[in-house]
């Protein structure tokens, strides 16, 4: 073997940084065993649905008839939980164990059973011969439990069924957590994905003070499912070096030799745990942080360690067959069956087990009550959930005049978003990838800065925002902010994240499977509720008109939509009331994904504080000041569902008003998306008398959306009169554009609206065609002028409602920027704003 070679090799004696024998023979011998009793569990789930113990010789029979799950990762897992409890033992550590290579499940699962854990969990699942073989069965198996390390698992929190998450999982758990330490299985494929890539620089975030721990295991066994891995094929130097530019501490255990290796695991991550004890107790009896080099384990062991090295032929030790089920043609062949008892065998399960339940000997190698990994709370963050202390939103309230006062609607619910990080400094922060100031939230900066534990220039004094404690998180990677937030709020806290609008769509598989995850903890009877995951969307689509057609991007919506409907919820208020109302329900909501669309810059408000409240309440309602004849029977329904779409649609009412003072025109706004879906598919959804009540069963339908327009007539298709339903949205028409400009080329404009609706009234005869000539032939000039002067002209830009009773002296103040309600004679918030 050439020295290159040897470098990278996992098999032969330990080779670690870290010197030393800490584990006297006794604790040697126990160690080995331990970690024997929990590898013998994992083939046992992989293969057996009886004779658990091998008690009698095996048979085909006892197998399950699909052999499913994976084994390559396990022992490395096991070898890392074990040696990580005696420290817990040894300190009093509070740990938590994420395992990233998620489908190496049997290996957390092993070690709950063996703590104890799952059968206090599952009283069915008896620490005896028959709990074991129950045990055994409902491994990937129907009716059972996943692969991987799902919500049914005790101490998991992040399944590893997608991969890249685990690093920024774990400081999401850690951010406000000074206690904890997050020990981490970085699966050496996952390390090859761009979020787990970006998540290391995740140190640069963490205050030694006021934040706890993570440590990382990059476990390098040297394969994925069939090729090498990148990070297990590059030299000793180059992988160090690697980690020391991200600014970690590597320490290297590597080898196959059990007696060496797990003396140089005990002395390493002792030395690790130290080391991190030692930055913390600096940083606080200074009360100055700073950014150590936080230190991190390559673990470098054989994939399906302790596996036969070679079968008829073929590697298996070592190699890529060793990812899934090891010996999978068991039930054929005669001689890999006898191969497999043997290899069972070889753990020694007689001397192991009594009866199916751990010597005590062993049992005693465990921590106590919630030390044990699998029952920290942290894991089950809805028991350690702390309700937001939420300031009173009425009290930000805009004064209203309808369709005439103008305001900034995201400036000012930061100003609310300020109040609620002021009052929430331990379990409240706000996560973005560098768009917080961008998307006018920069009024949170008063209440906390932008963490940064990275160096500073004298230039961040002008308005850099940054501290070393500070409640934003910034870091120009959706994936790892997000992973943040999930991590926070899946351990029991509270967050929002704020990105623009096109490029959330980088997280649509992350989100999918936060989805996924809450809503299986919803059929988990000792899973606690968690705060919701909150995701303002501002930016939008109808705004974008200065940046391009590669901004210009809604369908995050059609992605969450997909969803259970048990699990997400969509809103787009039109208004900064109703954005002040929704946002106060999402923050108190759990188990949700809710998201927030509402655009960043200056536009027209139409409720005020009352009426907003009463509006999200319903989630979609009439406007009878927009509306004409309201007491009688439209002849036209318009609809609008976000904000810039509502003010397109507001205009065309009021040239249809104009030129057809006659046309009964009824005005509908929808706040909550999914009122327009049947009850029966969706609990917010709208029986059909309810949305015939509102739309009509047989009046033509001018429904102008934030986002495609197939998404709604999805949720509509079953509805009364869904052939009435014309919905107008984002066609995947962009370029520079104006806002008018962006509109037209969609056909969400008010000339296009109002053309549609006087299309949809062939009773109109003559006066619908010679007002829709007016209304083309003004489309034409407004587009041309656009084009002419590279902006719309100024009655486009400050159109306002014309029609509305005008209250004396409030525009003239709203026009001064004084139109903000100071609160303080407010009446208390007596119902949430939003229906659940």
């Amino acid at each position: 073997m050439s020295a290159d070679t040897a470098s990278i090799t996992p098999f032969g004696l330990a080779r670690s940084t870290v010197q030393g024998k800490p584990l006297s023979a006794e604790e040697l011998r126990k160690t080995d065993a331990f970690m024997r009793a929990s590898l013998y569990l994992c083939l046992g789930m992989l293969y057996l649905k009886q004779n658990p113990l091998l008690k009698e010789p095996l048979k085909k029979e006892d197998l399950k008839t699909r052999l499913l799950g994976h084994w390559g990762s396990d022992s490395g897992q096991i070898f890392t939980y074990i040696h990580f409890n005696r420290l817990i033992k040894k300190y009093g550590l509070d740990g938590l164990f994420i395992s990233g290579p998620g489908h190496g499940a049997p290996a957390v699962l092993s070690q709950s059973y063996l703590e104890g854990v799952y059968s206090e969990v599952y009283p069915n699942i008896t620490e005896d011969e028959e709990g074991m073989r129950l045990f055994f069965k409902q491994f990937s198996f129907p009716g059972g439990i996943g692969s991987h390390a799902t919500p049914e698992t005790p101490g998991s929190l992040h399944e590893g069924g997608e991969l890249g998450y685990s690093i920024s999982h774990a400081f999401g758990t850690v951010f406000d957590n000074p206690d904890l330490i997050a020990v981490t299985m970085v699966g050496d494929g996952e390390s090859e994905t761009g979020p787990l890539a970006t998540s290391w620089h995740s140190t640069k975030f963490l205050n030694p003070i006021t934040d706890g721990a993570v440590l990382p295991i990059l476990h390098l066994n040297g394969y994925k499912i069939n090729n090498p891995t990148v990070l297990s094929r590059i030299s000793h130097e180059e992988l160090e070096a690697l980690f020391i530019g991200y600014g970690w501490k590597p320490y290297f255990v590597e080898g196959s030799d059990l007696e060496t290796m797990h003396q140089a695991m005990a002395a390493t991550l002792e030395q690790a745990v130290l080391e991190i004890k030692q930055y913390q107790k600096q940083a606080r009896d200074s009360g100055k942080a700073f950014r150590p080099r936080w230190p991190m384990v390559v673990l470098r062991s054989p994939k399906g360690w302790t596996a036969p090295r070679d079968v008829s032929g073929h590697h298996l030790e070592g190699y890529w067959r060793a990812h899934q089920i090891p010996l999978a043609d068991v039930a054929t062949s005669a001689e890999h069956l006898a191969l497999l008892e043997s290899w069972m065998k070889s753990y020694k399960p007689d001397e192991l087990f009594v009866n199916g339940k751990l010597i005590p000997e062993l049992k005693e190698l465990v921590p106590q009550g919630n030390a044990r990994m699998s029952a920290n709370p942290v894991a089950n963050g809805g028991y350690l959930r702390k309700s937001l202390r939420l300031p009173d939103f009425r009290k930000y309230a805009f004064e209203v005049v309808p369709g005439v006062t103008n305001a900034p609607s995201m400036s000012n619910m930061a100003k609310w978003l300020r109040d609620v990080v002021a009052a929430n400094q331990t379990n409240f922060r706000l996560f973005g990838p560098d768009e917080t100031e961008s998307n006018k939230l920069g009024a949170v900066y008063e209440a906390g800065k932008k963490v940064w534990m990275a160096d500073y220039l004298p230039e961040d004094e002008d308005a850099g925002n940054l501290a070393n404690a500070g409640r934003v998180m910034e870091i120009l990677s959706e994936h790892t902010v997000e992973g943040w937030l999930e991590g926070y709020v899946l351990s029991g806290r509270h967050g929002l994240l704020n990105s623009y609008e096109p490029f959330i769509h980088i997280i649509d598989s992350m989100v999918n499977q936060h989805c996924k995850w809450i809503e299986k903890c919803l059929e988990v009877e000792w899973r606690a509720k968690v705060s919701s995951l909150n995701i303002l969307l501002t930016a939008t689509v109808w705004r974008q008109d200065h940046n391009g057609f590669t901004h210009q991007d809604p369908g995050f919506l059609d992605v969450v939509a997909n969803k259970s409907p048990e699990v997400v919820r969509i809103y787009l208020p039109p208004d900064g009331n109703t954005l002040l109302s929704v946002m106060d329900h999402c923050l108190e909501s759990k188990n949700y994904v809710n998201v927030i669309v509402a655009d960043k810059q200056d536009h027209l408000q139409y409720l005020n504080m009352e009426e907003a409240v009463a509006h999200c309440t319903k989630g979609l309602g009439i406007w009878e000041w927009a509306s004409t004849f309201p007491d009688e029977e439209p002849d036209l329904v318009m609809a609008s569902c976000g904000d810039v779409p509502t003010m397109e649609s507001l205009a065309a009412v009021a040239l249809l008003r104009t030129y057809l003072p006659d046309l009964k025109i009824r005005f509908v706004n929808v706040v909550d998306l999914f009122k327009l879906i049947s009850h029966l598919d969706h609990p917010h959804g709208l029986t059909d008398r309810e949305f015939t009540a509102i739309f009509t069963d047989d009046k033509p339908i001018i429904f102008n959306f934030h986002s495609y327009p197939w998404l709604v007539h999805r949720l509509t298709y079953k509805r009364p009169g869904h052939n009435n339903i014309h919905v107008r949205g984002y066609k995947e028409k962009g370029n520079i554009n104006t806002p008018l400009e962006l509109a037209i080329r969609n056909e969400t404009d008010r000339f296009s609206l109002a053309m549609d609706a006087i299309d949809r009234l062939p009773g109109l005869k003559g006066k619908g065609s010679n007002t829709r000539e007016k209304l083309l032939n003004e489309q034409i000039v407004a587009r041309n002028m656009a084009f002419e002067n590279g902006i719309d002209a100024d009655k486009y830009r400050n159109w306002r409602w014309e029609f509305g009773e005008k209250k004396e002296g409030v525009l003239d103040q709203v026009q001064k920027g004084l139109g903000i309600g100071s609160g303080s004679d407010a009446p208390p918030a007596a119902v949430v704003g939003t229906s659940e």
